[in-house]
């Protein structure tokens, strides 16, 4: 195991490359970096430990120092077109919104959209809710990246678990398998 580094932002007692330490990941998002093959070296992607009472947005970044907008939230939505239901990802920064009854619903050709419910949610990524990562996804989920999160320098995702959370070159997940960076998607 490599020793631990310093993270870029924030106030964390360490840092590690995220390959490293599997046991602070969900089982996908550790399988997606084992599995990574993209011009980014995996290496880049970091993980902090941290308290799972802890894992909100707001007061995970206000209890370890992290500036909102290094902070990035993946959201579920569910498209629906008749009666079939598609799932989707959505990654913003935590200080926007996703716009997801124009933007997300126009680009999934979709004629409602909306964020799945918690339940579908965790149940959909088998990851836990308020940790759910853009590393991981079922494969065939199409992974909405804002512009804003792709140029960022690094940006602190959910590690798949409210325990820990992933921080990364935006560019990483600009690379991702079906991953498409949106022009205003969020604001």
């Amino acid at each position: 195991m490599n020793s631990p580094v310093t993270a870029p932002f924030g106030r964390f007692d360490e840092a590690w490359p995220a390959v490293d330490r599997p046991e602070l990941l969900a089982a996908s998002t550790a399988e997606a970096l084992r599995a990574w093959e993209g011009a980014e070296p995996v290496e880049s992607v970091l993980v902090v430990d941290t308290d799972p009472e802890k894992a909100d947005t707001a007061v995970f970044c206000a209890a370890y120092d992290v500036p909102l907008d290094a902070s990035a939230n993946c959201v579920v939505i569910a498209a629906k077109r008749g009666q079939e239901v598609t799932f989707a990802a959505c990654v913003a920064l935590a200080t926007t919104r996703v716009d997801v009854n124009k933007t997300v619903r126009k680009h999934l050709g979709a004629r409602k959209a909306s964020f799945a419910p918690m339940d579908t949610a965790v149940a959909e990524t088998s990851m836990e809710y308020g940790g759910i990562s853009p590393l991981g996804l079922p494969g065939h989920w199409p992974v909405l990246v804002d512009e804003a999160v792709a140029a960022a320098p690094h940006v602190l995702v959910g590690s798949g678990r409210r325990r820990g959370k992933v921080i990364l070159p935006g560019r990483f997940l600009a690379r991702l398998p079906h991953a498409e960076v949106v022009p205003g998607l969020a604001g």
